[in-house]
Formats: C-alpha cells, sequence, structure tokens
C-alpha cells in the first residue's frame, strides 16, 4: 500500500513511541513485533504480565525484544496518580485515580499525556468509549476546536479520499459540522491528499428546502470562516462533488463540485453507511477511525481488526503525532 510504505519511511526517521492497551492480544503482540522489526517506531505494551507473557509465548512473540508495563508493578505510578488527579480537578481523588490507572486505556492514556508516548492506539478489545473517553478527560480537545471527530482514509488502487464524522458524533449542529471540515481538511493534507472539501446533504445548492439542508449550508460558510484558504463547497449531492459532468450541470460555479476528495457527511448515521459502501461495494480498504481534534494522536481499532490493520493504524498514528 503505497500511503502506508511512504508514512513508514518517513515516520522511521524519528522512530515515535506508541502505546497498546490491549498487549495480550495476539492481533497487537504481531503488530508490535512488525513494527519493532520493521523499526518504524518503539511500541509499548501493557497489560497483565502473566496474561500477555502467556499470549507471546503461545505466538512465538519474544516479549524480551518489545518493551512492556504491567500497570500494578510500575515504579512510577505514584507519578502518575499525581498527574491524573490534576488533570481532573477535583472530579477524582488519589484512591479514585489509582484506581483508574489499573484500566490500561487510561494508563495509556497518561503516558502519553505526560510525554512518555507519542500516542496510542487501542480497541481490538475494548468499545470505542473505553478507548476515547480516557483521551477526551485527559488529553482533551485542541484550542479552538469543542470535539473530536472520526474520519476514514479510502483506498482502492491510486485512488485515496477522506469521509468524515464517520465513528463518533451522531448529531452535529453546524458550529460541529464546520469543525470537522476543517480537521478533515488538515488530516488530508497530512497524508498527502490536496483537499477538496464537499460537504454532503440530499440537495445541491438549494435544490431542497429543508431545515436539514440549511444546516450543511450554513456550516460550509462557517467553514470558511474558519479555515479561508480551504477549498470547500456545500451543500452538494453526492453525485455533485465527485461526478466532473453532474458537478458542472447542478454546481457550476463551484470550485469543489465534480472533484471532491474529502467527504463531510451531514450525520453520523449517513457518514457510517457511507464510508461501508465503499468499503463493501466498491472495494476500498477502510483505513480508521482517525480521531481528529485531541491535543495528541488516539485512535480506536475496530474490534474485527486483523494485525495488519493494527500495524496500518499505529503507523498512521505515528504520523499524526510527528509529521
Amino acid at each position: 500500500m503505497a500511503l502506508i510504505e511512504n508514512l513508514k519511511i518517513r515516520v522511521s526517521e524519528k522512530m515515535p513511541v506508541i502505546v497498546f492497551p490491549e498487549g495480550e492480544d495476539e492481533r497487537i503482540l504481531k503488530a508490535a513485533k512488525k513494527l519493532n522489526e520493521d523499526k518504524v517506531l518503539k511500541p509499548i505494551l501493557l497489560g497483565n504480565r502473566s496474561e500477555v507473557e502467556e499470549s507471546a509465548d503461545k505466538n512465538g512473540i519474544d516479549l524480551s525484544k518489545l518493551e512492556f508495563i504491567d500497570p500494578s508493578e510500575y515504579k512510577e505510578i505514584d507519578m502518575l496518580v499525581e498527574k491524573l488527579v490534576e488533570r481532573r480537578k477535583g472530579k477524582l481523588d488519589e484512591d479514585g485515580a489509582r484506581k483508574l490507572l489499573m484500566d490500561p486505556n487510561y494508563f495509556g492514556t497518561m503516558l502519553v499525556y505526560t510525554g512518555y508516548a507519542h500516542g496510542m492506539v487501542s480497541g481490538a478489545v475494548h468499545t470505542t468509549g473505553e478507548t476515547v473517553r480516557p483521551a477526551l478527560q485527559i488529553i482533551k480537545t485542541r484550542p479552538g476546536f469543542s470535539r473530536t471527530s472520526g474520519s476514514f482514509i479510502m483506498l482502492r488502487d491510486e485512488e485515496m479520499y477522506l469521509m468524515a464524522d464517520c465513528a463518533i458524533n451522531i448529531e452535529l449542529d453546524e458550529d460541529g459540522l464546520a469543525e470537522v471540515a476543517v480537521l478533515s481538511e488538515e488530516t488530508a493534507k497530512k497524508f498527502g491528499i490536496d483537499p477538496k472539501v464537499a460537504m454532503l446533504s440530499f440537495s445541491t445548492k438549494g435544490s431542497a428546502s429543508h431545515d436539514l439542508v440549511t444546516k450543511v449550508a450554513n456550516a460550509t460558510e462557517k467553514a470558511k470562516k474558519l479555515n479561508p484558504d480551504m477549498a470547500i463547497d456545500g451543500e452538494l449531492q453526492f453525485d455533485a462533488a465527485f461526478v466532473p459532468e453532474v458537478g458542472a450541470k447542478k454546481a457550476p460555479n463551484s470550485n469543489v463540485a465534480g472533484y471532491a476528495n474529502v467527504f463531510i457527511f451531514p450525520s453520523l448515521e449517513a457518514g457510517n453507511i457511507g464510508y461501508k459502501i465503499a468499503q463493501r461495494f466498491g472495494g476500498f480498504e477502510a483505513i480508521g477511525p482517525i480521531l481528529q481534534g485531541l491535543n495528541a494522536p488516539v485512535n480506536d481499532l475496530s474490534r474485527g481488526c486483523n494485525a495488519d490493520e493494527v500495524y496500518s493504524l499505529a503507523i498512521i498514528t505515528a504520523a499524526q503525532a510527528v509529521l
């Protein structure tokens, strides 16, 4: 895959540290072993020592060649407790913080927050909520943004697109959609896409009249104010956004219609269905969800993932951190 191979070269020059809270899972172990052998990044595995050692032994993986931390044995746990209590500002006492840090997702998030690791990849075993909640509480969203969102890079041969939000926010207001557009444009650039952003709807430039259409049109204008330099247009139907001939007819004055490569869906319902249709009907590989808007990258695997997908998302996470 050209994207991942290109990112491997760029990321390996900086050797970022990525933490994996699910160290006992064989997919995580296999991906961490390959990442370490390929000298792409430095993986840190977390988990219960006996469970991780048993799984590593079962899968023929030499754990001594990988950094592994059992949170219950961590010598600097008091420091993490102190920093977690401070970060939660009165919402957590020391006993509560110590208990939370036995959860590998909270422990891993604190390694990122304190700078020991550059990013985190979880979700092979845990739910999206269990992965994302610690990040929202501890790493938090970047200044100027009030939420995180989930984008997918869609790959097929030489084609590459980005779709969002397909993973996090069930329904967004105008400001939320504008934020997703700005963050997605930024993500697209980081991964080599020259972004042309389409704000999708069931209407193109007023062809239908509805509050949902107005919301997308207004969100487009708000996104332009947040980033006046971005190429963005909306509201656009998908065919008008993607097919040059249709775009020319339906939105003749648009600088995006017909040539969009970043697609912002009006709701999670549409986004989740849309990327899966592209994946299953269209034969696209979907990489993600890539979480956008956090102060440091934390990404969520599908629980149905394989080791190769863990490997790819780890490289994506590393690229978010250091490129």
